[in-house]
């Protein structure tokens, strides 16, 4: 199902073009993004702006993206977060809700959930049936995000792969693939994961190009690398002199 049909990026609308996100020229010469698939994956390096997009679009898709208790910074940039005001979505039909997973905001979701079954232990049963702080911080990703993710909804995930052991990888790999083709669900992923982005009928968008563009599995550099590694990880591996 896809719900959310298109992104589109106004750069004359950049307040600055010397701030992050504004500088990244993958922005600047970006117009738009069309989305096709249930599941699509945006990948590139730290910095690459794929992230930033994704919580960009997530609000302007009016999903709430949970806070993390400080935010406080050295270095104040006042348009960091400001990429949502000049890009805009287009539906396939109508806004569907959804939410938005970033391992940081997870945690601090789970605390939260927390307090509040102390006094309704029912709000569990929303998510797997167990307090989500005393499973393993993997154990509680999964059950997450086997509970929420049977719900109809647009969903975008920041790095999900982040405290995930290889098998838990694959166990969400066929989780979204499971979901997907129930036809109830789309998925928006930034990830630097070989094991998701094998999920088949996806589309991969490589933000290390000069715009955002489609790439295919065996031509990104993390099936490469990880190829290459297991293949001859004496290569990869500096022994001192």
């Amino acid at each position: 199902m896809i719900y959310l049909r298109q992104v589109s990026i106004h750069s004359e609308k950049f307040p600055v073009f010397n701030f992050y996100p504004f500088n990244l020229k993958i922005f600047q010469n970006t117009d738009k993004i069309e989305f096709n698939n249930a599941i699509t994956f945006f990948i590139g390096e730290n910095g690459a702006g794929k992230s930033t997009l994704l919580k960009a679009m997530a609000i302007r898709c009016g999903i709430h993206i949970w806070q993390p208790e400080f935010n406080l910074r050295c270095e104040l940039n006042p348009y960091e977060e400001d990429l949502y005001k000049t890009i805009f979505v287009q539906w396939e039909n109508s806004p569907v809700p959804g939410s938005f997973f970033g391992s940081q905001i997870f945690s601090h979701f789970a605390k939260t959930l927390e307090e509040w079954a102390v006094n309704d232990a029912e709000m569990l049963n929303y998510f797997g049936g167990k307090s989500l702080v005393t499973q393993s911080h993997g154990q509680s990703l999964m059950s997450y995000f086997k509970s929420r993710y049977n719900i109809k909804g647009l969903y975008f995930l920041d790095e999900p792969e982040t405290a995930l052991s290889p098998s838990s990888l694959i166990d969400l790999l066929n989780l979204l693939i499971k979901i997907s083709r129930q036809g109830h669900a789309q998925f928006l992923i930034a990830t630097h994961s070989p094991f998701l982005l094998a999920c088949p009928d996806c589309e991969i968008l490589s933000f290390d190009k000069k715009k955002i563009e489609p790439i295919k599995y065996e031509a990104t550099d993390y099936y490469k690398l990880y190829k290459n590694f297991m293949n001859n990880p004496e290569k990869f591996i500096k022994t001192p002199v």
